[in-house]
């Protein structure tokens, strides 16, 4: 089920890159970028990740924090963060719980195949929980720059 403009948005429960648990009740008052992609160190999630990466001084001066949700172990996201230098955290999510519970998780097509896997997707949450806006299915490259020019209205 996907979510919509409005709604609250789903508790969370995560480990980051070091293997600390993070959890939405941590992030209260604090308005979020969330941002799901499939597997860290592939071309399209790097260059959205940097993207990310290079807007994040402007995001951070809107009030935003970043997460991005994988899911790569901690380990793995650790490398990712460090060999791109991402000045924000990653959450991991193996068993596609968070994921799922955004909508982020469900059937893809891809040359004529059908399987499970998570939908590149990404969300603005507001300081009070509620989802500001929900991105779906979308593309890797110039994502960051659109989520970017949404918030500059």
């Amino acid at each position: 089920m996907q979510l919509e403009t409005g709604q609250k948005a789903p508790a969370f429960t995560a480990e980051d890159q070091t293997g600390t648990v993070r959890t939405s009740d941590e992030f209260a008052g604090s308005k979020l970028i969330i941002y799901f992609y499939p597997d860290a160190f592939t071309p399209g999630c790097t260059t959205e990740s940097c993207d990310f990466r290079d807007r994040h001084e402007f995001l951070a001066a809107q009030g935003y924090q970043i997460l991005g949700v994988s899911p790569n172990h901690p380990d793995k996201l650790q490398k990712f963060k460090d060999e791109y230098k991402l000045p924000f955290d990653l959450l991991s999510d193996p068993d596609n719980t968070m994921s799922a519970s955004f909508g982020a998780y469900g059937l893809k097509k891809n040359y004529g195949r059908e399987y499970m896997g998570i939908i590149r997707s990404t969300f603005l949450i507001d300081a009070d929980g509620v989802i500001e806006d929900a991105f779906y299915n979308v593309q890797a490259t110039g994502h960051a720059e659109r989520i970017t020019k949404s918030i500059e209205g």
